[in-house]
């Protein structure tokens, strides 16, 4: 049986990649190492947690000693790593952890990778999961492209785009076989809310503003989480060694536009006159560094592998909405903290 690592894969994405990896395929055994910090959610898990071919492991990627002694007693023959420190504004007032995580924590899993397997890369394969915010800002025109030069502009984003330069020279100096995928803003089920869609989904609920950054002209591409799985899928099991594949929803949307789809379908769902939640909005001073507009162009692996969304944004949102309508007990859970709980409860038997 194949072993598979998933870094992060208690957080928003990765319990999506964890779940179709487990469900879809029996003869690998996916093992999810997750520290559980505030963004790691194992409620996200319960459908699974049970299954024959899933191992939970609690852990940090920067803890040397204990990432090689995992690696030498499972031999990982494959990793997906998407554990990161990813919001923008954390980065901004506590830049060295994303130092620490995104930079050093990427480093001690290409190591341990390294000193296991060496020269023997054959059906082996280290996938690297990335951000667009690496090639930083935008105009008005224009996509980035898997050769569009870096730029970050963020610690957030400098963090990671140095984590993807460290992959590419463990390739070129060691010869490892691996992937790297740069995506889009990714939205849908069990997203933490302290991103935008569900924190103002939630602020809705509660009667709260909807803080607006600026003008509210930001433009970014939005990519529905169980169609970034998907991609996750084809690249790690059909994509080509070192190369890089940018993912996209094809969904451009300025954010305030976006807020106000988002609104009007809340006030749908919801029973509410059009208009209730729009007047919630409430514009507020920008952050610094504010990318202008990331926009993917998605292209190579819609051409070479075959993939393209499956939702429009207003279907991907609409199942969205509905799901964190449907999960009140799980959002509860996640604003008042009480899913930190769910590790001691099952794991600590």
């Amino acid at each position: 049986m194949k072993k598979i690592l998933i870094t992060g894969g208690a957080g928003f994405i990765g319990s999506h990649v964890v779940r179709l990896f487990v469900n879809n395929y029996p003869e690998y055994h996916i093992y999810n190492l997750d520290l559980l910090t505030y963004a790691g959610n194992l409620e996200n898990l319960k459908d699974i947690e049970d299954k024959e071919n899933y191992t939970f492991l609690k852990g940090d990627i920067t803890d040397e000693a204990y990432i090689n002694s995992i690696f030498e007693e499972h031999q990982f023959e494959g990793v997906i790593h998407l554990a990161a420190e990813s919001h923008v504004d954390r980065s901004i007032t506590d830049p060295l952890a994303f130092a620490k995580t995104n930079i050093l924590g990427t480093m001690v899993l290409l190591n341990a990778f390294k000193n296991l397997w060496k020269d023997n890369w054959e059906n082996k394969r280290f996938y690297h999961v990335s951000t667009d915010e690496v090639y930083g800002t935008l105009g008005e025109a224009g996509l980035f492209k898997e050769t569009t030069p870096y730029d970050p502009n963020s610690p957030y984003s400098a963090s990671k785009a140095s984590s993807d330069h460290f992959v590419r020279a463990y390739g070129e100096t060691y010869g490892m076989s691996y992937v790297i995928t740069n995506c889009s803003n990714n939205y849908g089920q069990n997203q933490f809310p302290e991103k935008l869609i569900p924190l103002f989904i939630n602020n809705i609920l509660t009667d709260k503003p909807l803080p607006v950054y600026g003008d509210g002209n930001y433009t970014r591409d939005w990519l529905y989480v169980v169609d970034h799985a998907r991609a996750i899928d084809l690249v790690f099991h059909k994509g080509l060694n070192y190369e890089t594949y940018n993912i996209g929803g094809f969904n451009e949307w300025k954010n305030i536009d976006l807020i106000k789809v988002l609104c009007e379908q809340m006030d749908q769902k919801l029973g509410r006159s059009n208009g209730t939640a729009e007047k919630l909005i409430t514009y507020v001073k920008d952050r610094p560094g504010h990318d202008l507009r990331y926009a993917i162009d998605a292209s190579k692996i819609n051409k070479e592998l075959g993939w393209e969304p499956s939702v429009t944004f207003e279907q991907g949102l609409s199942i969205t909405i509905d799901w964190f309508l449907n999960n009140k007990e799980w959002l509860e859970n996640v604003t008042s903290g009480n899913y930190q709980k769910y590790y001691e409860l099952q794991y600590s038997k």
